[in-house]
């Protein structure tokens, strides 16, 4: 405020004395830094074999239209906009190159007009009925860890879906940390998505920025390079799929918080402006917008662990039933409330490929999800493991503050299952839920010198384990666990 109200009473006075050269020099740009925000118009087209679509969602980013009867759109833009991208209407397969997902253009900003036209393939076969998976985290550092995405992720993946009625439509959510800050291996995770034969969508997290960046806008330059924008939407059947870019990159490398930007919000509300209220929404993000790691630790929410401003979005979702997928944490969790269910997956790459599992015990996975009509039922998938592979048992001794009693890790875990045993064919009732490590998590990282390819891992507490009693002259142990669906998984274990 002093230097305003100096400047102004120096300009009055500019008469009585001349302004010093080095002021003049000072205050003349030495290149020009203007932002071009000259109006731009974007228009095209979106077709399948020529014949017009119309309703199609069509943005910038900022603002949506949708296309006319003919399939024509037309949207008044500027020169700050990066891409024109359409929301795939339901009934059309997914454009994509070798299993990316393409349903934008980067927009040529010099005559004042971007006219781009998309071309949809309808389908043959009625995807009410669908699939989908989450590959959350693959988060490779290296070759050696691509390799493993290559040959091991990947082809578990295209087993899993051969293992289908042929035909089945299945797609991919990349749910972040696609590499671990080396974009060079952009390229191996590519190599991936080809060989698993799914066509993938991705979401960027905090290891695919550039941690060089001077600002969170522009810190996903390499990510919108390679995958496009960092928010859109997409349908399918009766599911309205968003995701979104909730990594907020602080300007500090590796420095981040969970958060919404406005224009993104702006943009949802607009998006499912065009959604019945009553439908089916699932939304993606990287970092979970919630999670119970504070209550178990004890400790106060970590900025960079939970989005902040995570109310205002479910307020938007609350007129609809919404799905929340997310990964970052390396753990499986679920909570509800409401009409929301948020899905925190177990990592491709487990404990950042040191081991089988992931620090909580689920193994290394993605979840899986089959669509019918409006409703969700879902598993998890290990990898190299059957479908069925849903818990393990632990015999007594596993644990040194346990040692009386046997443990079930149930990963995929939620407050609708039901875990039960079995004592030499006894039922014995429901198991004792308990908040602590996994016995196996434990062996694996625990300790200053392990695991030895990244010492900075390590066990982390975990709601999904449960725990019994078994009577002294018992002989075998049975689990079973009973999912919200009504399936049936067990374990059997001999004692010694």
């Amino acid at each position: 405020m002093q230097r305003r109200n100096f400047l102004k009473n120096f300009g009055l006075a500019g008469a009585v004395f001349t302004v010093p050269a080095a002021v003049v020099n000072a205050a003349t740009p030495r290149k020009k830094q203007n932002v071009d925000v000259t109006n731009l118009t974007l228009k095209g087209r979106v077709h399948s074999n020529g014949k017009g679509i119309a309703g199609v969602a069509v943005t910038d980013g900022l603002n949506v239209t949708t296309t006319d009867k003919n399939g024509n759109y037309e949207l008044l833009s500027s020169n700050t906009a990066e891409f024109v991208y359409i929301s795939i209407p339901s009934g059309y397969a997914f454009p994509h190159e070798k299993g990316i997902a393409k349903f934008f253009y980067p927009i040529n900003q010099k005559d004042g007009v971007f006219k781009s036209d998309f071309s949809l393939e309808k389908l043959t076969v009625d995807d009410r009925k669908h699939n989908f998976v989450v590959w959350a985290d693959p988060q490779i550092i290296s070759e050696k860890d691509a390799t493993l995405l290559k040959t091991q992720s990947a082809p578990d993946l295209a087993e899993l879906v051969k293992s289908y009625p042929k035909g089945t439509l299945f797609h991919g959510i990349g749910c972040g940390d696609l590499v671990w800050d080396h974009f060079e291996l952009f390229d191996d995770y590519k190599q991936a998505i080809e060989i698993s034969t799914v066509p993938f969508f991705n979401v960027i997290g905090n290891h695919d920025m550039d941690i060089d960046a001077r600002s969170d806008e522009a810190s996903s330059r390499t990510f919108k390079q390679q995958f496009g924008p960092t928010y859109y939407s997409f349908n399918r059947g009766e599911i309205h799929y968003v995701v979104m870019d909730d990594v907020f990159f602080v300007g500090t490398a590796k420095k981040y918080i969970g958060y919404l930007t406005e224009n993104q919000l702006r943009w949802l509300e607009q998006d499912l402006a065009f959604i019945k209220p009553g439908s089916t929404v699932v939304v993606n993000v990287h970092i979970p917008t919630n999670t119970g790691a504070a209550r178990r630790n004890g400790k106060e929410e970590e900025m960079g662990g939970t989005v902040s401003n995570r109310k205002q979005l479910y307020k938007m979702l609350a007129p609809f039933k919404a799905h929340i997928m997310s990964g970052h944490t390396h753990v499986s969790e679920k909570w509800q409330e409401g009409s929301i269910i948020e899905h925190v997956h177990g990592t491709v790459c487990g404990a950042w490929w040191t081991g089988p599992i992931c620090s909580d015990g689920t193994p290394n996975g993605y979840g899986v999800y089959e669509v019918d009509g409006s409703e969700l039922k879902w598993y998890y998938k290990s990898t190299g493991k059957e479908r069925g592979h849903q818990l393990r048992v632990y015999p007594k001794g596993k644990l040194n503050t346990n040692p009386d009693e046997i443990i079930a890790n149930v990963w995929n875990w939620d407050p609708q299952w039901k875990v039960e045993w079995y004592e030499d064919g006894m039922l014995k009732g429901k198991m004792e839920q308990r908040t602590t490590l996994d016995p196996w998590a434990v062996e694996l990282y625990a300790g200053e010198d392990m695991p030895k390819k990244h010492k900075f891992v390590e066990p982390t507490i975990t709601d999904h384990l449960f725990f019994a009693k078994p009577s002294a002259g018992a002989k075998e142990i049975k689990v079973v666990a009973t999912d919200r669906f009504g399936n049936i998984f067990s374990d059997v274990i001999r004692m010694a």
